[in-house]
């Protein structure tokens, strides 16, 4: 990695840019207990940025702090250079922030299509009325928005089950269901939480080779929670490592892998 004044250069020759958001000495409390405490990283536009770290180690709940699910007790939020004030989930989705959870949250009932469709509502101008009827404007933006959810359905590959009620897919087909909903949105900043989680070999195979796409063909930055550790260095420009609510470590998949801390704490020694 070759470090530069407003990004870096990747080992492949990727061009990363500056930061587009900092985490500034974050400290999340639930009544006694700490999750989070006294963390700081930033992640930078264009990237792939894992956090990992054993079960338990504040890993979703870093994510929550940033999606705006939880609000800590100490620290500051930063957003394309500015300190972000306390925020709703809804109003962080509509600065370009979207997510997957780490337990499915489709709706089951509904098809992939309509699902996928949620995914545009912070870009739908009409209200709820104009919806209701879907005549003149409602009708006319409907279309528009349809349009780019097809495209992400094409680019995901499940043109096949567009119309399928969500719970009848396996598994592996639902979590890239909850994907294309999530660009839907437009992110600047993906959210993944666990995103292989109860996959097969093939089907991480190919939500890994989805999530390199997103990054390339739309420019999406990507910060992740995985456990998968073959493919958090295969996937990763950078990692954070957290165990026990603390940062242990911070760098390339190749500096975390050598980190004796991160060795001790996650790859090799179980806790005592």
């Amino acid at each position: 990695m070759k470090d530069m004044a407003d990004g870096y250069i990747t080992e492949d020759g990727r061009k990363i840019g500056g930061v587009m958001m900092e985490m500034k000495n974050i400290t999340l409390r639930f009544g006694g207990v700490v999750a989070i405490k006294d963390i700081s990283f930033d992640i930078r536009e264009g990237e792939i940025r894992a956090i990992i770290g054993p079960n338990g180690a504040g890993k979703s709940s870093m994510l929550n702090v940033i999606s705006g699910f939880y609000h800590p007790q100490e620290g500051e939020v930063w957003f394309h250079g500015k300190k972000r004030p306390s925020m709703k989930p809804y109003q962080v989705a509509q600065q370009g922030i979207a997510r997957t959870f780490q337990n499915i949250a489709l709706f089951e009932g509904m098809s992939v299509l309509d699902n996928v469709m949620t995914g545009r509502l912070t870009h739908m101008k009409t209200n709820m009325f104009q919806q209701a009827i879907w005549w003149g404007k409602a009708q006319a933006e409907e279309t528009a928005q349809r349009e780019k959810v097809e495209k992400i359905i094409d680019f995901l590959e499940i043109q096949h089950i567009r119309k399928t009620p969500v719970g009848r897919l396996p598994y592996g087909l639902k979590k890239r269901v909850e994907l294309a909903r999530a660009l839907a949105a437009e992110p600047k900043l993906l959210l993944l939480d666990e995103p292989m989680a109860g996959m097969n070999v093939e089907e991480k195979e190919d939500m890994s080779r989805f999530i390199l796409d997103v990054n390339d063909e739309f420019s999406t930055t990507i910060a992740l929670i995985e456990h998968d550790m073959g493919v958090v260095m295969d996937l990763s420009d950078r990692v954070v490592v957290m165990d026990y609510g603390k940062k242990i470590g911070d760098g390339t998949p190749d500096e975390v892998r050598n980190n004796q801390d991160v060795i001790d704490a996650y790859l090799g020694v179980a806790h005592d």
